[in-house]
């Protein structure tokens, strides 16, 4: 941080000015560089549906799951991520049972999600195109609201299978886990997504 030293008072009236425009800059910078959690694009994008399958293990240390709830956690972050809503998700292997938590499961899910249409630029969408929108997206504490400060190893360890089941631009993606502690700060990811345009249904 730079510091400024007024040294006589006929400089205030220099330094005033300069401290003004360095304030306002940093401002706008802020705002430019704040991600805009659930915008769209102005424009959309013809895209289709393309089916993916999702399989990681989980290998947790301070958060449990039961096999249900883990699929409902994993659920919610793919259809987050735009995944249709017709999507399947099963955990099996929670060594303790399937309703007590437990430290490991298998994850799989089978799914939907847009890309971008192939076709040529100026033609005719390719069947079954559908209209999508680049959307943006924050996944931490709370930002969507099932999300809790707990989710750190889970996002963690979900990372290669958003990259590659998704169509994601400007992704910033930073977990910082520590066994055994919970904390606020431990996971944020932002990015836009392709999504389906849901504006006028």
């Amino acid at each position: 941080m730079t510091h400024f030293r007024v040294s006589a008072p006929r400089l205030v009236a220099l330094v005033a000015p300069l401290t003004l425009c360095l304030l306002a800059g940093t401002a706008m910078a802020a705002v430019t560089d704040a991600p805009a959690a659930s915008t769209t694009a102005a424009t959309g994008t013809n895209a289709q549906w393309h089916e993916q399958t999702l399989k990681f293990t989980y290998d947790g240390i301070t958060t449990l799951y039961t096999c249900d709830g883990l699929e409902d956690k994993v659920r919610a972050i793919l259809l987050e991520f735009g995944a249709r809503k017709d999507l399947k998700v099963r955990a099996t292997g929670c060594e303790r049972g399937v309703n007590l938590p437990s430290h490991f499961a298998w994850v799989e899910a089978s799914y939907n999600a847009l890309v971008p249409d192939t076709g040529t630029p100026g033609t005719e969408p390719a069947k079954g195109a559908i209209k999508g929108q680049w959307s943006a997206i924050e996944i931490a504490p709370n930002r969507p609201f099932f999300m809790g400060a707990g989710e750190c190893e889970l996002i963690e360890q979900m990372r290669d299978a958003l990259a590659k089941g998704f169509t994601l631009r400007n992704v910033q993606y930073r977990t910082s886990c520590t066994p055994h502690q919970i904390s606020v700060g431990g996971y944020a990811v932002t990015a836009e997504v392709l999504k389906a345009d849901t504006h006028g249904e």
